[in-house]
């Protein structure tokens, strides 16, 4: 019987860097010998990835909460049955940017519709939660400075508030120390070798 596959998550507000930590951690874990699955949210997966242009692209109130989360669980519903189920069911190792986290802190807590109703809504669309998430912390100053250049129209969130993005950083520190025995929180601010040197130990000395 194949050993279930491993799912690491990162997190983190606009420009703190998980694309880049993911593909780094990605390269690393192959040249060890890893079978592995680098995914994003919202995407993954063909009917995901549809629904992310309506989220991401667009101005800041084309959605309104609820309908708004209620998108992101559709694509996330379809990501995990068509892409993370079953590669974590056949052995591999999964790293995703953004998860159920990221629903937590954008629609539950800073769009107010809040946390335990969201995550009412993630157990009837999300079977499954990782087994280490990794929260990449910057000032959202600093983040939505290296924002600049992304995919073009994929804009939506970073055109928020600055009080916005200070509360994104806010809530996502307040699930790290709510939950220690899955989040690790890691300063994004240094350089990516660095960030990913201190990831990769952190990884070593959870799975050996």
């Amino acid at each position: 019987m194949t050993a279930r596959g491993r799912f690491i998550t990162f997190e983190g507000g606009e420009g703190a860097g998980k694309s880049t930590q993911v593909r780094m951690l990605a390269s690393r874990l192959k040249a060890a010998g890893q079978q592995v699955i680098a995914t994003r949210e919202p995407g993954g997966s063909p009917g995901a990835e549809a629904i992310r242009k309506l989220l991401v692209e667009g101005a800041t109130d084309r959605w309104a909460p609820l309908p708004e989360t209620l998108l992101f669980l559709a694509a996330r519903s379809d990501h995990v049955a068509s892409v993370i189920e079953p590669a974590l069911a056949a052995g591999d190792w999964v790293i995703c940017d953004r998860f159920t986290d990221s629903t937590v802190v954008y629609q539950g807590t800073v769009r107010g519709l809040g946390i335990e109703r969201v995550q009412r809504l993630q157990q009837l669309a999300v079977a499954v939660t990782p087994d280490l998430t990794f929260v990449l912390d910057i000032h959202p100053r600093e983040g939505l400075a290296r924002t600049h250049g992304r995919a073009a129209g994929e804009d939506r969130f970073e055109k928020f508030d600055a009080d916005f993005h200070l509360r994104l950083r806010q809530a996502f520190l307040s699930i790290a120390e709510s939950e220690p025995d899955r989040c690790i929180v890691v300063d994004s601010s240094l350089p990516p070798d660095i960030v990913a040197e201190e990831i990769w130990r952190a990884v070593e000395a959870r799975f050996r």
